[in-house]
């Protein structure tokens, strides 16, 4: 099949994942969920819809179970939006991604801090040795042909 009309389903199972999810499932056990991505094989027989939780570990899991439980729901819902010979099966799997980027921006976040104290240690402090601990030499002889910088004494 074609990779553009499985990428058009995707957004559409998408879709009709989150109205489900935000109106039709009444299920206790479901958390502060976002559908963060849907993608579907080529041949249009597999779903993976992505989702995260806003939440603790506790309610991750209930929220799989939440949705593991109401996946033929969603599912028959699917087919009769998207008008398939054929629905496909839904997977959902919990998106670890915007927990890396979480993390990864409070890593950012603690290097600036650092940044910032050394900075600060730093404002009063003065050079162990000279300020230019390199030698140069004063003057310097120009325009001699086959010689260059050298130093005159």
């Amino acid at each position: 099949m074609d990779a553009a009309r499985a990428r058009k389903l995707a957004d559409r199972i998408q879709q009709i994942v989150a109205e489900m999810l935000e109106r039709r499932i009444k299920d206790p056990r479901l958390g502060f969920v976002t559908i963060t991505d849907t993608r579907v094989t080529n041949d249009l027989s597999d779903a993976t819809v992505f989702y995260t939780v806003f939440g603790s570990e506790a309610e991750r899991k209930d929220t799989a179970a939440a949705l593991e439980s109401a996946k033929g729901i969603i599912r028959s819902e699917v087919g009769k939006q998207t008008g398939l010979r054929h629905t496909p099966t839904l997977a959902f799997t919990h998106d670890p991604l915007p927990d890396s980027a979480r993390h990864l921006d409070d890593l950012l976040a603690e290097a600036k801090a650092r940044d910032e104290e050394i900075a600060k240690r730093a404002e009063g402090a003065e050079y162990a040795g000279d300020a230019d601990p390199y030698k140069r030499d004063e003057e310097v002889e120009e325009d001699v042909p086959g010689q260059v910088g050298r130093a005159v004494t």
